[in-house]
């Protein structure tokens, strides 16, 4: 029976070619495509949220200047926080890319018996039950349900095919699986049809998370217009004269605040702030 292609470039199939498709453990060893767009993400997109929101390169400098190194990730944390559906999707890649990066490593147990099925069970549920609650602390319980299941159901997936042998932890041979290899690894478990297609299914839907709607997402926040942290409206005082201007908060010295003055374009000090309600600071770039 011919092979199919997985998402990743690893083989697949149903039936017999299950077994026999190549493993696909040397990609979640090292991370696949996941780890490469989540530091390239984790790089542009913090710059671009800032670059367009204040308006420029060297507007982008002098508020990262201000900002100060140990200050930079707030840029991607403000953004996660105001995006439901931004945080969603990037728990669920997270969940599955590290979950597949240690099944690689051999933290999943294959084999039968009801001690190493509650191993799995725990494996498999703990860290979505966690990224569930989390998002539903900040946008709601629907969103919190949604996250969890989608980050289970990926990860199901993975289980899936090192259990049956189709992956292997690193250190194991690839190709056939042989009678003893299937006793000592999974005892001689073959998922269902159902189950081989799900599992399939499985990559081709993390693949599409982590290459096409995470990065969608983050630029399209990255150009929404909105500030990535609060913005106040504060008391300003240049020379002798002191106006009430809207600030993007950066930081905070003494009993006062650190922002990027919207109205005077530059790092101001303020006092006596106020928050203001709306984080729009400019239209958003598909409307520009």
């Amino acid at each position: 029976m011919a092979k199919t292609t997985g998402s990743d470039g690893s083989g697949g199939g149903t039936n017999g070619a299950w077994d026999e498709a190549e493993p696909a453990w040397p990609v979640d060893r090292k991370g696949g495509p996941g780890h490469t767009v989540l530091l390239a993400l984790v790089l542009a997109v913090p710059v671009t949220k800032v670059a367009y929101t204040v308006g420029g390169g060297g507007a982008a400098r002098d508020v990262f200047v201000a900002m100060e190194p140990a200050n930079w990730p707030d840029v991607l944390i403000g953004m996660v926080l105001t995006d439901p559906l931004l945080a969603s999707v990037l728990a669920v890649t997270v969940s599955r890319i590290v979950f597949a990066l240690f099944a690689a490593r051999g933290a999943v147990p294959v084999g039968g018996g009801i001690l190493r099925a509650l191993q799995r069970t725990a494996l498999t549920v703990v860290n979505p039950i966690a990224v569930g609650v989390v998002d539903a602390c900040f946008f709601g319980p629907w969103w919190g349900l949604g996250t969890g299941l989608a980050a289970y159901a990926l990860r199901k997936g993975v289980v899936v095919e090192y259990r049956s042998g189709r992956r292997r932890p690193h250190g194991h041979r690839a190709g056939r699986r042989t009678t003893t290899a299937s006793r000592r690894d999974g005892g001689g478990y073959q998922p269902s049809p159902w189950l081989r297609r799900a599992a399939a299914l499985e990559q081709w839907l993390a693949l599409g998370l982590t290459t096409v709607a995470l990065p969608v997402l983050s630029f399209a926040s990255a150009l929404d217009g909105q500030a990535w942290t609060s913005i106040v409206r504060c008391q300003v005082v240049t020379g002798t004269r002191a106006e009430s201007n809207r600030l993007i908060e950066l930081g905070r010295k003494g009993s006062g605040i650190v922002g990027w003055n919207l109205d005077s374009e530059e790092i101001s000090n303020g006092a006596g702030c106020t928050s203001v309600e709306s984080l729009y600071v400019r239209e958003p770039w598909w409307r520009g």
